[in-house]
């Protein structure tokens, strides 16, 4: 049985959609805020693939210990069981920010 809960964190951020997945979501010492720590990335180096989206994310995130997020900001936070795709999106159209590059659509 898994001792840790994993979070799926949805909020907003200058224009984008950011979804990150962290072990600790609590209220925050700062009243209007939340506290979310732990944030969880694949190990560097793993896999075949890079996912353009998580090494930004990654980068943008490294020397952070713990998020103080504004609660306003925050879209939703889900319990969930295993972490997905880390995701960047516009928030005015829901798309995403760093697409995988696909050929181009035949005419």
């Amino acid at each position: 049985m898994r001792n840790k809960k994993l979070y799926k964190v949805t909020f907003l951020h200058l224009g984008k959609c950011y979804e990150l997945y962290a072990q600790h979501v609590a209220s925050s010492g700062l009243w209007g805020f939340t506290e979310v720590g732990d944030l969880q990335f694949e190990p560097a180096g793993e896999g075949l693939l890079v996912d353009p989206t998580e090494e930004r994310l990654r980068e943008e995130f490294k020397d952070t210990r713990v998020l103080h997020l504004p609660m306003q900001s925050i879209v939703r936070i889900e319990e969930v069981e295993r972490k997905g795709a880390l995701v960047i999106r516009d928030a005015a159209d829901g798309q995403k920010v760093t697409p995988f590059p696909m050929p181009p659509r035949p005419r």
